[in-house]
């Protein structure tokens, strides 16, 4: 099993060329804020790809990632604070507790908690509001269905379970597909993205198999985004 903490690094400076999609999620999240929170919080930074998108003035900004080597890429500002956790360790737990944010943020990051109820009922308690953007399971669905494994990621119906929990949701799932000239660069796309993270490494049996027997120029995202109130 990849550790997705050690692939996400790897791939860290060829990131911004392969996050397509993840880039366009980003974009729309911001882009669909109903409101211009002054202090926010942001759970898997990455790069950058949300913090970006902000064009309103904000007082504090509090970005993290589990990757220091994108923890360096992102970009810097004086409001703006980016730290190295785990959102599923307990550092992030104890370092954060005392803390409260006009908003919640998070973009492509939290279908890959541990314990997305746990993660959830504690981010209650340091917002009323968080919209966030998760892949599902239905993400990379054909390869799934060749290789007869199953997605490391959540169904859309256990994370809607989850943030059900917890807060108030209005919820949105769009499919996207992203069209590629060749077999080598649809593969190569996976590979450099992130966006398999925790999935099992094929061997070179299946990983061919899988290579001969793709139908598709494509690859396919299922993204749900999620705008919610909490309910304490």
């Amino acid at each position: 099993m990849i550790k997705i903490q050690t692939e996400f690094s790897t791939h860290s400076k060829e990131y911004g060329n392969h996050n397509i999609i993840q880039q366009i999620v980003a974009k729309a999240l911001v882009r669909d804020l109903k409101t211009k929170p002054k202090s926010i919080l942001e759970l898997g930074c990455g790069s950058g790809q949300i913090f970006q998108h902000i064009d309103f003035p904000v007082d504090y900004y509090k970005a993290i990632d589990f990757s220091q080597d994108m923890c360096h890429l992102h970009p810097k500002a004086n409001n703006l604070e980016i730290c190295c956790f785990d959102f599923d360790s307990q550092d992030f737990y104890d370092s954060l507790s005392s803390e409260r944010y006009d908003m919640i943020l998070s973009s492509s990051a939290l279908q890959w908690s541990k314990d997305l109820d746990k993660l959830l009922s504690f981010l209650s308690t340091l917002s009323q509001n968080i919209n966030t953007a998760l892949f599902t399971s239905n993400t990379f669905k054909t390869i799934f269905e060749i290789t007869k494994k199953q997605s490391p990621i959540l169904s859309k119906e256990s994370i809607m379970q989850s943030f059900n929990k917890a807060y108030n949701c209005a919820f949105e799932t769009f499919e996207y597909k992203l069209e590629f000239k060749n077999k080598k660069e649809l593969f190569d796309y996976i590979k450099r993205s992130g966006v398999r993270g925790g999935v099992e490494q094929l061997n070179y049996k299946d990983s061919k198999k899988l290579y001969m027997n793709y139908p598709h120029n494509y690859l396919e995202f299922e993204v749900i985004f999620v705008s919610a109130i909490s309910k304490s």
